[in-house]
């Protein structure tokens, strides 16, 4: 008998994984932290499968233990009868709720068994979302910018929970990064925006992140060449149609044609 950490991910219900609602769909119980997340979680479990736990929004430590503690009492005894889950957005190891709850989880019901399922984290949706390219080798660091905060250093960031962007992006530009939001990126629930004017994000929403980028960063890709480059040394008489070199006169194109194996649609010699 298991306890899963399920991760939904950016908040579009077909956006949560084969495996994440293969999960969903055996447990006996869904518990739900949250609106947003019971909102994901119904579009793949029956109503009467959601179990909901209370995380009191609060830096109150005193007071989230307590919640944990409570949520733990919950969840464990459950989890030792039978299969049940804890859903998040995004990913359960990625500035989630279930970080904590297994921590508890961990110190308290030691006996529970524990299996995380990824989820899309907004890590990696957000630059889909906001037409954004981590290219390989890139350096990228996370970091939170709550109540106006403007953290800087690293070239490249995603920011999250900016709760006052107008605040955040002072700080950023002075610092000078060029800096995008996005609100509620892939969410059915709100408006979904992108810009980087802050003034259109002003009022607080937690679901707000930011990317920001070094005014002056410079990265030359390898496939920057094929914009420049206008040679061709090819000719029909050494070269195939997509350019790579024949030895044989063309034989064993025709050979692959003939064989049904043109464009690379088969198991293979090569």
């Amino acid at each position: 008998m298991t306890l899963y950490g399920v991760g939904l991910g950016p908040g579009e219900a077909d956006l949560v994984t084969v495996r994440g609602k293969e999960v969903l769909e055996e447990c006996d119980v869904v518990y739900s932290p949250g609106r947003l997340s019971r909102t994901v979680a119904l579009k793949h479990v029956d109503e009467s499968k959601i179990g909901d736990l209370d995380f009191p929004m609060t830096k109150d430590e005193e007071k989230l233990r307590a919640a944990w503690k409570e949520a733990a009492a919950e969840i464990a005894p459950n989890a030792r009868d039978g299969d049940v889950a804890f859903v998040t957005l995004g990913d359960p190891n990625v500035y989630s709720t279930f970080g904590h709850l297994r921590r508890t989880i961990d110190a308290f019901h030691p006996d529970v068994e524990l299996e995380i399922v990824p989820g899309v984290s907004a890590v990696t949706a957000f630059a889909t979302a906001m037409g954004v390219e981590i290219e390989a080798g890139a350096g990228l660091s996370l970091r939170e910018a709550a109540s106006g905060h403007s953290p800087t250093g690293p070239d490249r960031m995603i920011l999250f929970k900016v709760t006052d962007a107008p605040a955040t992006h002072e700080g950023l530009v002075e610092a000078g990064y060029d800096v995008t939001y996005g609100r509620r990126l892939f969410m059915e629930q709100g408006e979904t925006i992108v810009t980087d004017d802050p003034e259109e994000i002003d009022e607080r929403d937690y679901y707000t992140l930011a990317y920001a980028e070094k005014e002056d960063l410079e990265v030359e890709q390898a496939t920057a060449a094929f914009q420049t480059d206008d040679s061709d040394t090819s000719s029909e008489d050494d070269s195939t149609a997509n350019g790579e070199p024949v030895t044989d006169g063309g034989r064993l194109v025709d050979l692959e044609r003939a064989e049904g194996c043109e464009g690379g649609d088969y198991g293979g010699h090569r």
